[in-house]
């Protein structure tokens, strides 16, 4: 019997995503839990597996197009095997005149109603550009409107105005944006290029730095590495990084926050987002929750997991949520200092630059001074001042140093 490849629900309020790519193609044959084809939500891109073993039927939606929740995707069965003539379309009835009148009345009904259900991201970009709402066809659920329907809409209207030069210049074509080295842009990429802009409109950014030595650090990593190792753990230098961030956040609860109108937001939980790299694709920020309640194992051994996942696409959009602080390490590309953008609607985030061995003035512990050779580090560290004073933020940046300098 033919089984059904469906669009899974990937998180809380995830309701429609992008097909991206098959990764098989009719007729071929799969494995159960064998990756199938990989879908985009608004933050990850997923690999899907197989419901089960046999060849690849019949494929039901394009790469590039989007499905809702429930939806097939494809039929999974056995060669030359029949499936029942099912699509994700609802079925077309024929309408006589009266009811295309009454379906017409509906309709603008709907328009006029559908307003209330914006999202508040959705609502602020037709306010900024003076849009009207009608006039943008929702692709969402129910026939809501998203982000990228607003986005397309301004971009079909933006072109629509260009005039056309007919002695000099014609209308863009899919070859002249190939020939100009126009790039299409993916669904993560626009997103974080929404959330970067929205978050420099939100918040007051403000930047200090400090630097630490690793020295200790550094040696209680070489010490533990291949013990580490042993459990089937990599030991990096983020875990400490976070085991530094959640005493600093320990002693700086108002840093674990964020700004409402009502007033702070205090969060229990500490969870740390870190930023992972997916090379020309952006990055992405998996969220290490409950990092207050892991050992040094503990949270290498979630950094480790995560960040494995994040390359492969293996990540669930529960995964990128509910982070209540940020780490960025920028140095791993040789960068010493950077200002990283906060992520909304948290109040900081630390960038942490290369490390690098200096000639460091240090004294003995009779009070004499003398040059020596250290690992040090920049720690930048990217606060709301709307929340953060510089006494506050410079309380908790010293608290992560005194944390990476005193190791055990």
């Amino acid at each position: 019997m033919a089984i059904k490849l469906t669009a899974p629900r990937m998180g809380e309020g995830v309701e429609e995503l992008k097909l991206m790519k098959w990764l098989k193609q009719t007729g071929d044959a799969v494995e159960e839990l064998e990756a199938v084809v990989e879908v985009e939500t608004d933050k990850v891109v997923t690999e899907l597996p197989s419901p089960a073993s046999g060849v690849i039927l019949k494929m039901i939606v394009d790469e590039g197009d989007t499905v809702k929740v429930g939806d097939v995707l494809a039929w999974i069965g056995e060669p030359g095997e029949k499936i029942p003539e099912q699509t994700n379309a609802e079925p077309k009835v024929k309408k006589n005149a009266k009811e295309d009148k009454k379906e017409k009345k509906r309709s603008e009904t709907a328009v006029k109603e559908q307003d209330r259900f914006l999202s508040p991201l959705v609502r602020k970009m037709i306010a900024e550009h003076n849009l009207d709402s009608a006039k943008i066809t929702g692709s969402g659920k129910e026939g809501r409107i998203t982000k990228n329907d607003v986005l397309a809409y301004l971009e079909n209207r933006k072109a629509a105005s260009e005039p056309d030069h007919q002695t000099n210049q014609s209308k863009t074509t899919a070859d002249d944006k190939k020939k100009t080295g126009i790039i299409p842009i993916s669904t993560i990429r626009r997103t974080i290029a929404e959330r970067m802009i929205d978050s420099l409109s939100t918040s007051a950014h403000v930047l200090t730095v400090m630097e630490a030595d690793l020295s200790r650090v550094m040696a209680h990593r070489s010490l533990n590495k291949a013990l580490f190792a042993e459990d089937g753990v990599r030991l990096t230098l983020t875990a400490y990084f976070i085991a530094a961030i959640v005493a600093g956040l320990k002693a700086n609860p108002k840093v674990n926050s964020s700004w409402t109108d009502d007033g702070l937001m205090m969060y229990p939980a500490i969870n740390i987002g870190m930023a992972v790299s997916l090379g020309e694709e952006g990055l992405i920020v998996p969220v290490v929750k409950n990092a207050d309640t892991l050992s040094l194992l503990g949270i290498a051994q979630k950094v480790s997991d995560l960040a494995e996942r994040a390359r492969t696409k293996k990540l669930q959009p529960d995964e990128v949520r509910d982070g209540t602080f940020s780490l960025t390490n920028h140095g791993m590309s040789g960068s010493l200092f950077a200002t990283p953008i906060i992520t909304q609607p948290q109040v900081g985030i630390l960038g942490t630059g290369m490390v690098q061995k200096r000639a460091v003035v240090i004294s003995d512990d009779e009070g004499n001074d003398m040059i020596a050779i250290r690992p040090m580090i920049y720690l930048s560290f990217v606060f709301d001042h709307r929340v953060l004073d510089g006494e506050g933020a410079d309380n908790f940046l010293r608290a992560v140093v005194d944390r990476l300098e005193h190791w055990i």
